[in-house]
């Protein structure tokens, strides 16, 4: 038994939600781009390979949710693995969705995992949050940075499939790729309610990072964009 699965999230973390949990033991969707098996202090093949709910994950929460009365709060899934994983029986996510709801709290939701999230729209209310991470990525297959993810196109058709359902949508744009990918997004995807932007971590890059801050501020203005600037691309700004 995990004796607190539900935790606050600390650092960087804290900008995304007042409680987060982690469902699964690792995610295989393979992102090269991943800082999960980093944090955890795990080998990174064993990471993208086992993955699994974490042991007794559902009761867990259950009975912490009763010890702790939480209530009333945005919980995050997930920071350190998709609550949607390729090919795996994803019944536990299903379950605290359920869990977590019941006990009059708001979910958040991150994920690439495509059309498998639509199962639990039903769950989902206009008190909750429905995410993908965008990237712009041309392809997913063996030579892709995201080589199990779901393609872009599954994220975004997803996302409009959760705004018409009444969920609020958002879209983490971190890490970045392309640039005119996020500008585009900014101007023509009308189904998301906010935006949050970053900078890529973990890889190498020649973007010029405080121009395309200012630019995708300016965007999100021009087009009257709700919005949120990461701490690590603020600062790059505010250093120009």
């Amino acid at each position: 038994m995990i004796s607190k699965p539900i935790y606050i999230p600390a650092g960087r973390a804290k900008e995304y939600g007042d409680y987060a949990i982690n469902i699964y033991t690792g995610c295989n969707h393979g992102c090269e781009y991943c800082f999960a098996p980093a944090v955890l202090r795990k080998d990174r093949e064993e990471f993208h390979a086992k993955v699994e709910p974490r042991r007794d994950i559902v009761e867990s929460v259950r009975r912490q949710l009763e010890r702790e009365g939480i209530t009333g709060k945005l919980v995050h899934l997930c920071f350190t693995c998709d609550p949607y994983p390729m090919g795996i029986d994803t019944a536990p996510t299903r379950e605290i969705i359920k869990l977590l709801k019941d006990s009059g709290n708001r979910v958040q939701i991150l994920t690439k995992g495509g059309y498998l999230a639509r199962r639990d729209f039903d769950l989902l209310d206009g008190n909750d949050w429905f995410g993908v991470t965008h990237t712009e990525l041309p392809h997913v297959g063996p030579n892709s940075m995201e080589p199990n993810a779901a393609p872009e196109i599954e994220r975004l058709n997803s996302l409009e499939m959760a705004w018409r359902s009444g969920i609020k949508t958002w879209v983490s744009c971190e890490p970045v790729i392309d640039p005119q990918a996020v500008y585009h997004l900014i101007q023509t995807a009308y189904y998301i309610d906010m935006f949050k932007i970053g900078k890529m971590n973990h890889r190498p890059s020649d973007i010029d990072w405080a121009a395309f801050g200012h630019e995708c501020e300016r965007l999100l203005q021009l087009c009257g964009r709700r919005y949120y600037i990461k701490e690590g691309l603020r600062r790059e700004m505010e250093g120009s």
